[in-house]
């Protein structure tokens, strides 16, 4: 019997043939990326996808997840973060220096918020938060330090729709970037980089953990320009930072993009549906849905947007506790616990707003609803339930 040859095993010369298609992108994994020769080597360009140098700087998985985010956000470039907090590191870390200011929604992401108040400030870089309703107080605020404004739309939790118009009017007057978290919207309800009145973001970054992953098991981000200098510019930091993906998430999301849209407009669909629900109910004081009339910021939705995800805030009727709010969400059998939202799971999580804005918005405890894939009917039964055990 021959002895195991380990180095013929290495270096087995078949190769499969060429040619293989098949519905889903193929999965790449490397750190390692194999070179014909050095001048191969040496001529390579990863920053414009023309080949490939190291797993780091992409793979055919890695390229393709960004070239069909860059096409679902109307974008020309696109890099994958590991996370959507990550993202918008990103772009902090790759437009703001020492001495700059960037300006932040009131309303926006709380650990994006926590990352300026933390990490960037100790690097001199300082910020402030203004009201996301008010391009106006935007304007009197911007200086001659501002190099960055965030947009988010919704805002966090408490879901007020922005006036992105005039607030990226604003900007481009003063010659200050814009970057927008385009979670909610997903590049299905609006487009970041076209607004209309020729106004558009200069980045759109996601949370592709959300709607573009539609399952819950997946942590990614992404961040989309159509300037090629200002992609450049957050490519190199990209690479600088080390920041990759791993290539069966990349898989994940290449397989759930298909059927984001129609996801999200059956995610819009059930929680419009179950929000008019609410504001019928007793026991709620406020329904938050960008969608529904009287909700903060509804009239800049509804001249700019197409649909509204699935995602919705409540505020309980004072009398009630945070105690009793809690028990409520403790009684739901079909919502559960838990953060994040987009999934095919209906998700709860009560929130203190004492600990997250100042002033306080609203009197009375507030609660947000991620309205996943299940029947309307069970939702809204299930609600019932809870809503009855408050007494």
């Amino acid at each position: 019997m021959a002895a195991h040859d380990p180095t013929a095993l290495i270096h087995h010369p078949y190769q499969p043939p060429a040619g293989f298609e098949a519905p889903q992108a193929g999965v790449f994994k490397a750190s390692t990326v194999i070179f014909p020769n050095v001048a191969a080597m040496r001529a390579r360009d990863w920053k414009h996808k023309h080949g490939y140098t190291y797993g780091l700087h992409g793979t055919p998985t890695t390229f393709t997840l960004e070239e069909r985010i860059a096409h679902l956000e109307h974008g020309l470039q696109c890099v994958l973060a590991p996370s959507g907090l990550a993202a918008i590191a990103l772009v902090d870390m790759a437009l703001l220096q020492h001495g700059d200011e960037v300006l932040i929604p009131a309303n926006a992401y709380g650990p994006g918020k926590d990352f300026a108040a933390q990490q960037l400030a100790g690097w001199g870089i300082t910020h402030r938060f203004y009201d996301p309703l008010d391009a106006a107080g935007l304007d009197a605020m911007i200086g001659p330090a501002t190099k960055l404004v965030w947009l988010e739309a919704p805002g966090s939790v408490t879901m007020e729709f922005p006036d992105l118009r005039g607030l990226v009017a604003v900007a481009r007057a003063r010659g200050v970037r814009t970057a927008l978290d385009n979670t909610w919207g997903a590049g299905i309800a609006f487009d970041g980089f076209d607004l209309g009145q020729g106004l558009g973001c200069d980045v759109v970054m996601q949370a592709l953990t959300k709607f573009p992953s539609g399952g819950g098991d997946v942590l990614m981000g992404s961040v989309t320009t159509r300037d090629e200098a200002l992609h450049l510019k957050i490519k190199l930091a990209h690479m600088r930072l080390g920041l990759g993906v791993a290539a069966n998430d990349a898989e994940l999301v290449l397989r759930s993009l298909p059927s984001i849209a129609l996801r999200y407009h059956a995610h819009d669909r059930a929680a419009r549906a179950l929000a008019a629900w609410l504001q019928q109910r007793p026991e709620i004081a406020r329904v938050l849905h960008p969608a529904l009339e009287g909700s903060p910021g509804h009239e800049h939705w509804r001249s700019l947007c197409t649909a509204a995800a699935g995602l919705f805030s409540v505020v309980f009727e004072p009398r009630y506790t945070p105690a009793q709010v809690d028990g409520f969400c403790d009684a739901l059998r079909l919502f559960k616990l838990g953060y994040s939202w987009g999934g095919p799971v209906s998700l709860v999580v009560p929130y203190d707003l004492k600990a997250m804005r100042n002033p306080v918005p609203y009197d009375g405890t507030l609660v947000r609803f991620s309205i996943g894939l299940e029947e309307d009917e069970a939702l809204r039964a299930d609600l019932a339930q809870a809503l009855a055990g408050l007494g």
